[in-house]
């Protein structure tokens, strides 16, 4: 059996995975129709003109669908190896919340372009990148309280690490960010996707695209830790028949005597 075959491993590989491959398809997209300069463009600068925005916007949706899955795996997980911790319980509650706020950032990013919609996608971008940051948070402190009871210590530490390397990537995207768009370099930066060494604003600019990206990779180094735990569950659908008929009362009498006679004559 492969690594990915087993529990629910594939999960956060999926996520990662394809949300990489979105990332990675309209930024070769964009770049290839002179779209964006080649050198650290914003992700969802990416996605912001035909064809690739349509690529990108499928794509992270899906993505958002495959981010949900995984957050409420690892919250249901997490309450059965916890049954009645309840400091435990009510952490792993609120990261569900924090995970699920994130994934609906993420599908905003994704249908809501930058030089378009430029509140909503900013509203969408705190939400990712914002309670993605905390839902991080919580998990590592999750981490932290069911070590080394329920898993080993260089996990936590992982965790930690990665938490730290979002919360520097956030800061100097959040710091550089603001004084960027704080009106000093001209009131059309927002409709700007081509960026060259000679304008204002440009080491802001190339500051906070390198933060966005990194803090995506810390997102995926942080997803990918869930592997290990996700080969060790499973999830089982059971179909519960709370009746013979989907009628929301019994059957006509008549009609059943109908229908015996009905497949007697044939």
């Amino acid at each position: 059996m492969w690594w990915f075959q087993q529990g629910l491993s594939f999960l956060p590989s999926a996520l990662v995975i394809w949300t990489a491959a979105a990332f990675i398809f309209s930024y070769i997209t964009a770049i290839t129709l002179h779209h964006v300069d080649p050198v650290l463009p914003y992700i969802s600068d990416t996605g912001t003109v035909a064809p690739e925005k349509c690529l990108f916007g499928a794509m992270l949706n899906i993505a958002a669908v495959l981010c949900i899955a995984t957050i409420y795996v690892r919250y249901k997980q997490v309450h059965a190896l916890n049954p009645e911790e309840s400091r435990i319980i009510k952490l792993n509650k609120a990261g569900l919340v924090l995970g699920l706020l994130s994934c609906l950032g993420l599908s905003i990013v994704a249908n809501f372009q930058k030089t378009t919609f430029f509140a909503v996608h900013v509203c969408g971008a705190v939400l990712t990148f914002g309670m993605g940051s905390l839902y991080m948070f919580v998990q590592t402190i999750l981490s932290y309280q069911m070590q080394p009871k329920i898993h080993s210590k260089q996990v936590f530490w992982i965790r930690l690490l990665l938490v730290i390397w979002c919360g520097v990537s956030a800061f100097s995207m959040l710091t550089c960010s603001s004084l960027l768009y704080s009106g000093s370099f001209g009131a059309d930066i927002v409709q700007k996707l081509h960026w060259n060494p000679e304008d204002k604003g440009y080491v802001l600019h190339m500051i906070t695209t390198a933060a966005e990206w990194s803090m995506s990779l810390s997102f995926f180094g942080f997803f990918l830790t869930y592997i290990r735990d996700f080969q060790k569950i499973s999830l089982r659908v059971e179909a519960t028949l709370h009746g013979l008929t989907l009628y929301d009362t019994a059957p006509c009498p008549i009609n059943n005597e109908r229908t015996r006679l009905l497949s007697r004559d044939v």
